[in-house]
């Protein structure tokens, strides 16, 4: 049983409603991640899966093909709630003190599922091992779907990133309110949001999120507001905004 409260935000309102979702759907135990692939003209509806245990209300997905990666496209299921863009988790791992080339972070990063809803969101999330128990040099990424969490991408290589270092044991807290921001539209900066990465390292933890334009004085300093409310960080909090530019040389 959660409890509802009076919130004028609508962030507030996206974290609670989809926390009571996140309930109802450990209740529905109906949370699966594969998804079938399509053609690439035409979407079509997933097959119930057969399997006994599963409840009837299991919600149809349907799924199309990207031409950009030859991957699948989520799309809301019939009665779930559509977010406004699709995104997708990605999962990254490398060995500490070893030079990282283009090539062999690309292959590196591995693509978790994409999602388009509320309720596929949680089917993701919540089997997903929390930032603060990851252990070695391990990132979890989460992009537009479309976009890969690499400078290099057309979506990211004129645009840059926010960076917070945190103290251990505060990156699972600031990384599930900065992804329910980013999910619920609170930046308020059009289509300018390419993606956000926590990274987990020995001695910290590091937040990032990133955008498409790096010279939007504007957007930039909206970002960097917005992110500071939603993390409810302290005034002296130190923030770096880095262009990707500048990470590339």
């Amino acid at each position: 049983m959660f409890y509802l409260y009076c919130l004028s935000s609508i962030y507030s309102v996206c974290v609670l409603f989809i926390l009571h979702k996140f309930c109802l759907l450990k209740d529905d135990d109906s949370g699966d991640h594969d998804q079938d692939q399509g053609s690439q003209k035409d979407c079509e509806k997933e097959k119930n899966d057969n399997d006994e245990d599963n409840d009837q209300n299991t919600a149809k997905k349907k799924v199309c093909v990207s031409p950009k990666y030859n991957a699948t496209i989520a799309v809301p299921g019939v009665g779930e709630h559509p977010l406004q863009y699709n995104y997708s988790f990605w999962y990254s791992r490398r060995t500490p003190g070893r030079p990282a080339s283009t090539q062999s972070y690309e292959s590196n990063i591995k693509q978790i599922g994409s999602f388009a809803s509320v309720e596929q969101f949680w089917r993701f999330y919540s089997h997903m091992i929390r930032p603060g128990d990851l252990t070695g040099h391990s990132d979890f990424h989460l992009f537009k779907e479309g976009i890969k969490p690499m400078w290099e991408d057309d979506a990211n290589k004129l645009g840059g990133k926010w960076i917070i270092r945190l103290r251990k044991g505060l990156a699972s807290r600031c990384w599930e309110n900065l992804i329910l921001a980013m999910l619920g539209e609170q930046f308020m900066v059009g289509g300018e949001i390419c993606g956000a990465v926590v990274s987990v390292r020995f001695q910290e933890d590091i937040i990032s999120i990133w955008n498409k334009t790096a010279s939007d004085q504007a957007t930039i300093t909206r970002i960097r507001d917005t992110l500071r409310r939603v993390l409810n960080l302290p005034p002296n909090t130190i923030m770096e905004y880095k262009t990707h530019t500048d990470s590339i040389k």
